[in-house]
């Protein structure tokens, strides 16, 4: 069901004049999110017409943007991407653990996001395998994945990198299984202070090495000296990592990530209102015992923040680390269920990814609307048809 109020209603009524009063400092992929959100699951993007297999009701359906920063079409990549993890989860305690770089560093990241996203996924895998490899703590090669979010509930800028943890790993010298405590990773207090030195060698090397740039207010960091001062006072204080509950076991994990995974910065199912220019949106108050509250900006504001999110070209805000890193993922996971004495999963029958959308959203894509009971089953293309008459053109 669509929702009452979409991202796409607030750029159709108000796009135009937000590009016209940001026209010199909106990026081109800015410029790109907007123009494919406008056009999603509109004619413009051509479609086909689909027909219910009991009562013959039709409607045209229009193909998606696939654009990932898109609320509209997040449903389907999250489904696909849900069905191949779901063979790679292990039979043990998962944990999840977030790592927050001071605020102080977001406005350089807002200059530098390709650079300093990778410095933080860079600074938050090496602090979990380093300390989980030394023999004080766990003493094991781990497998995990980050998940890069970029935003707060009210769309301020607020990177920050949310990690997926197995609870153990294969020991050193890989004979066998080491497992966590019951309950506990490892030390929040050695990961922090381990992520800020990190984090603060690899900054500072970017910057020796010419990577930052540095515009308005922070042009004089342009120079070295101004540069070390910047930097000074966040080698004092204690960088921010977060140990959430843990998940318990993988179907637990697969629960979360349905929900989790692929968030753009706001839902369309928390947009309330547009009216007079102004947005209004639902919000949880995390310093106020997580309480719902509701926030109204500009219609321009509001295009503002949605659009701080938006990722550089090709980043790639989902990576795997360690056991689970790409090139030797299967060989490890077969090595870890054998340490572990639980066997390999039975493969599922294919399914469509619709039927994961369906699981995840408690909706079915292909109900017809009409009768409640047929599938809606696809029929004749409209990139040419269905153009000629709706009047648009490609």
């Amino acid at each position: 069901m669509r929702p009452a109020l979409e991202v796409a209603d607030i750029v159709h009524a108000h796009g135009d004049e937000f590009r016209r009063a940001h026209a010199e400092s909106l990026s081109a992929g800015q410029k790109r999110v907007l123009r494919n959100i406008e056009r999603c699951r509109t004619a413009a993007l051509g479609g086909h017409l689909e027909r219910c297999d009991e009562c013959g009701h039709e409607r045209n359906a229009y193909n998606s943007c696939a654009d990932r920063h898109c609320p509209k079409c997040q449903s389907i990549a999250r489904a696909k991407w849900l069905e191949k993890r779901q063979a790679e989860l292990l039979e043990c305690e998962y944990f999840h653990v977030v790592f927050t770089p001071p605020a102080k560093l977001v406005a350089l990241a807002l200059q530098n996001k390709r650079q300093m996203y990778d410095l933080l996924f860079r600074a938050t895998a090496d602090t979990l395998q380093s300390i989980a490899a030394d023999p004080e703590h766990l003493g094991a090669q781990i497998g995990f994945f980050c998940i890069l979010h970029s935003w707060g509930q009210t769309l301020n800028f607020h990177p920050h990198l949310h990690c997926v943890v197995p609870g153990g790993g294969i020991s050193l010298d890989g004979s066998r299984w080491v497992a966590c405590r019951p309950h506990f990773f490892l030390p929040v207090k050695v990961l922090s202070r381990r992520f800020r030195k990190l984090y603060l060698r690899y900054l500072e090397h970017a910057y020796a090495t010419k990577k930052l740039q540095f515009y308005g207010e922070l042009q004089p960091l342009s120079d070295p000296k101004n540069f070390a001062r910047y930097l000074k006072p966040l080698r004092d204080h204690e960088w921010v990592v977060y140990a959430k509950s843990p998940f318990g076991g993988p179907k637990k994990v697969l629960d979360y990530l349905g929900r989790y995974t692929h968030r753009v910065a706001i839902s369309n199912n928390r947009l309330k209102e547009l009216k007079d220019g102004q947005v209004s949106f639902a919000y949880k108050d995390y310093k106020h015992e997580h309480r719902q509250k509701l926030m109204t900006l500009p219609a321009d504001e509001f295009l503002r923040r949605f659009l701080l999110h938006v990722l550089p070209n090709s980043f790639q805000r989902i990576r795997h680390y360690g056991l689970l890193s790409n090139r030797h993922r299967g060989e490890n996971l077969t090595r870890c269920r054998e340490l572990l004495g639980t066997p390999a999963p039975v493969p599922e029958p294919r399914r469509d990814y619709r039927d994961r959308i369906q699981q995840l959203g408690g909706h079915d894509p292909l109900l017809c609307p009409q009768c409640k009971s047929g599938k809606m089953l696809r029929i004749d293309p409209l990139c040419i048809a269905g153009l000629i008459q709706y009047g648009d053109t490609p």
